[in-house]
Formats: structure tokens, sequence, C-alpha cells
């Protein structure tokens, strides 16, 4: 082998990319194709590279993201359901120089902590919600959720969300954008390598905003996949994703902080 071929091959050979020591190595619980395992190292990736690690606060409510405290290696926070935003608000009031986020479903944010998370984003306290979108109640049996699809069948709409009869899904990001509080508010997915740098970015944005203290409250939130719940493999919730979900949950930022701000 001559040197310039065995130079090419060791170069080839380098590392990357290597897992974020903000990980556990602990026994993935989530469901095969579930997007939560790719926003876990999103937010931990974010956190050690803005180096805040030993500040932050991870606060988790009851739901598929119960057990987020197994995953993410920095001080976390339990929270009755639909609480998260409640223990944020003390937390950050006590420990203002803390970095806290909290990581929530759609059933625990957009229905059980509906009031929580209005008067919280309302207030503008100064924290980052991870809104993770997969328009079921995916750990408490596939019950249809206030961010549910109209026709989207679930355990509790068998024959799909009649919105004549149960109502319409729930845009939280676009309804939390209205209020004076909110900061950042900005909608990502997971579901392809392009969209997990956007939402990675996204992520890391809404935290550097807290680390410089602007602004009020930041929300990201992920459109993600719930293969069990939805009774599709991986590949067709993907692809659900971008036939449907998409149309109604457009990504993208939803309210910006104003430009004259530096």
């Amino acid at each position: 082998m001559s040197e310039k071929i065995k130079d090419n091959v060791i170069e080839s050979m380098k590392e990357v990319w290597e897992r974020t020591k903000l990980l556990h190595d602990a026994p993935n619980h989530y469901c095969p194709g579930c997007g939560h395992g790719v926003v876990h190292r999103l937010i931990m990736e974010a956190v050690e590279e803005l180096g805040v690690m030993d500040r932050t606060i991870a606060i988790a409510p009851v739901g598929c993201s119960v057990l987020a405290y197994n995953y993410l290696n920095v001080d976390t926070q339990q929270a009755a359901h639909g609480r998260a935003t409640a223990c944020a608000t003390g937390i950050k009031r006590v420990f203002p120089d803390k970095i806290v986020f909290t990581y929530q479903g759609d059933g625990d944010l957009a229905a059980i902590g509906t009031g929580e998370t209005i008067h919280a984003v309302n207030r503008g306290d100064k924290f980052l919600i991870v809104f993770i979108n997969n328009g079921i109640y995916g750990m408490t049996g596939g019950q249809m959720a206030p961010t549910t699809l109209e026709g989207a069948k679930t355990s509790t709409s068998p024959d799909g969300r009649d919105v004549d009869l149960m109502g319409h899904a729930i845009r939280i990001a676009e309804m939390l954008a209205l209020l004076p509080g909110a900061y950042y508010i900005t909608r990502q997915a997971v579901n392809s390598a392009k969209a997990v740098r956007k939402a990675k970015k996204a992520i890391k944005k809404a935290l550097q905003y807290q680390i410089d203290g602007k602004g009020g409250t930041c929300l990201v939130e992920v459109v993600s996949n719930c293969p069990s719940g939805w009774k599709m493999t991986p590949e067709e919730s993907n692809k659900y994703l971008d036939d449907e979900v998409f149309d109604f949950y457009q990504l993208g930022d939803i309210k910006v902080p104003p430009k004259e701000e530096k």
C-alpha cells in the first residue's frame, strides 16, 4: 500500500462524532422509532457545547418523558402531571442563574398542564419548554390528545377525530406565541438528518437566550412520531409526518426576538 493511500485510509478512520458525556449509559425504554431519544441527545449535546452542564436543571412530568432522569446526566426534578412549568417557575425564581428547561409531551402540556403553561409564558418566566408533540397520549393507552389531527384514530376516537364532537386540534405554539411573555417560539422535527440539525440549532439558540438573560419564555416544539400509538412501523410513521402532519403543524420559527435586541 502506498503512503498516499495509507494516509487516506487513516484520514477516513478519524472520529468525527462522539456520544455526549451528558447521557447516562442506560437501557432505552422508548418504543422503536420514537423521537424522544433523539431529542434527549440534542438537548444534552447543546448543554455540553454551551458549557452549562453544572448549572442546568431539567424537569419532567408524567408521560413518556417520566423516566428522562434515567438518561439526562444533569440535575433533574420530577413534577406532577401537567405541573412541570409551575415547577420550573419556582426553581428559576429561587435559582435565577440556573439554566432550567422542562421536557413535556402533548397530553401533559397541552391538556392537563394548559393552565400552568399559559400563565408561565404570559409571565415571561425565563426558562425553556421542550414540547414533544406526537398527537397522542403515548404512555397511558393511546388516547386522543388536544393535538390529535382531525380524522386520526386513537383508542378514544376509534372512528377518527370528529371535530364537531371533539373539537379541533390545537396549535399550541401559535397560541403561546400571542402572549407577550413569549420570547422565542419554534416548531421543529427529528424525522430526518436535516430536521435533526435544525432542531438542535433551535434548542441551542433557546438555551443561549436563557444564558444571556434575554427576553422571556422560550418554547421548542418537536413534532415527533409515535409508531406504537399510531399503529404504524417507524418508516410508515415518518412518512405520515411528511404526508399529513406537517401540513397542519408547519415547521419553522413562529415568534422570534425583536431584531433590535442584541
